[in-house]
Order: structure tokens, then C-alpha cells, then sequence
């Protein structure tokens, strides 16, 4: 199970990897958008120092003719580094361009999945992530759970060496909806992933404990006090 960050906020990015099991980010034009940095590729690489290598960092091409993205992916590789996952949409033409980079050895995340059969042509094609849009399938009347199951079964039978990763999140409760569908990854905004520990009764049982133990050693003694004291 992988959580990832959809965001090239700077400080949302440092935040989100200091305190959770972050594993790497993902952007898109209109992440991109968001933030508006004025250097791109410096921005990115910024992005880069921050969660390292061992994180993975998903960037996505804007051409629409397979030479044209392909051409993008290098350009990718060369400014920032060639350990990207390029997010390539799975049209007709974005498959044509993921075949020939994953013939490269290129890492490929294949995004704007809206259908199971996308997905099946993103899996043939040699993607290493899929990308449905959960919220967004669901808005157009479409079952994204199903797509979900659907396609983690095809990957498991078939022996895939590809992960689902779910994204476009409206709620926490569809984040929740498409891990337990089977999508080994998903990406959301930190406000999303945030809202996981915002649950009153956390604090409350907190709380509750912190009371009893002062009751015994006194106000606002921590466990690290009472080793001093001896």
C-alpha cells in the first residue's frame, strides 16, 4: 500500500513526508497550475531534493502526438532526472508513446483511466502505475470500485508488474473506497491525507490518558521528566 502526495507545493510536500509514510508525488498540469512556479524544471528539482531518490516523482506530459510526448519524456529525463514516472494519458496516441518508452526502459505511469479497457491497454502497453480517475469516473455515472477490483485481479491473474494508482479524490471515504477495492497506491492532496487525524476522539483519548498520568505524577510530566529525576 503506497500513499502518495498530489501536490508540488513545497511546504505541503516537507510537511506531508515529515510526519506521514509518503513514497513519493504526482502532478499534472493543473497541480501545476496551483502553485504557478515561474522555473519549472527548478522547481521540480526542488521537489526532488526534498524527498530524495528513494521517493518516486510522477510528472506529467502535455503533447498530444506520440513523438511529441516522447520527445517531452526526454526533455523530463534531462532536466530533472531520468528516474521520473512520466505520466502519459492513455489515448490512442499516449499508448503508442508508452510502448515505445517503456521499449527505452522509461518508468511510465499511465493516467486519465477512465474505463477498464483503458486500463487493459495501459497494462499491455507495459505501464508501471495506472492512474483512474476515481472521482471523476463517478461523477459520469461510473462505478470506479469495479474498475478497481477489476483491474487488480486482471494484474494479479496475468502476473503484471504494474500497480494501481488511484487518484482524483473528492473525499477521504473514496480514498478508503479504493485501497480496500484493491489499488496497491493512491494519490491525494494533503488537505485529504491530513483530514485522517482530524477526528475529535483522538484528541479525546489523548487527552484522557495525559489526565490520568498527570494524576499520578503531577501536571505536565512527561515520561522523559521521571528518568531525570533519578
Amino acid at each position: 500500500m503506497e500513499f502518495i502526495l498530489d501536490t508540488i507545493n513545497l511546504e505541503e510536500i516537507r510537511d506531508g513526508v515529515d510526519h506521514m509514510p509518503i513514497v513519493g508525488i504526482t502532478s499534472n498540469p493543473s497541480i501545476v497550475k496551483k502553485t504557478s512556479p515561474k522555473d519549472f524544471f527548478g522547481h521540480m528539482r526542488q521537489v526532488r531534493e526534498i524527498i530524495g531518490m528513494s521517493r518516486c516523482l510522477h510528472v506529467q506530459i502535455v503533447a498530444t502526438k506520440a513523438e511529441d510526448m516522447i520527445a517531452e519524456a526526454h526533455t523530463i529525463f534531462k532536466e530533472i532526472d531520468d528516474q521520473v514516472y512520466i505520466k502519459v494519458p492513455t489515448s490512442y496516441e499516449g499508448v503508442k508513446a508508452m510502448k515505445a518508452l517503456k521499449a527505452e526502459g522509461a518508468n511510465v505511469t499511465a493516467t486519465a483511466v477512465y474505463t477498464t479497457m483503458q486500463a487493459y491497454m495501459a497494462l499491455e502497453a507495459g505501464a508501471d502505475y495506472l492512474a483512474p480517475y476515481f472521482n471523476r469516473i463517478a461523477n459520469l455515472g461510473g462505478d470506479p470500485v469495479a474498475l478497481i477490483s477489476n483491474v487488480a485481479k486482471r494484474i494479479e491473474e496475468g502476473h503484471y508488474d504494474c500497480k494501481i494508482l488511484a487518484a482524483s479524490f473528492h473525499a477521504l471515504s473514496q480514498v478508503e473506497e479504493a485501497l480496500n477495492a484493491g489499488s496497491q497506491a493512491v494519490t491525494a492532496p494533503y488537505g485529504i491525507l491530513k483530514t485522517v487525524f482530524a477526528n475529535p476522539n483522538i484528541d479525546k483519548a489523548v487527552n484522557d490518558f495525559n489526565s490520568d498520568w498527570y494524576d499520578v505524577y503531577g501536571q505536565d510530566t512527561s515520561i522523559c521528566d521521571l528518568a531525570k529525576e533519578q
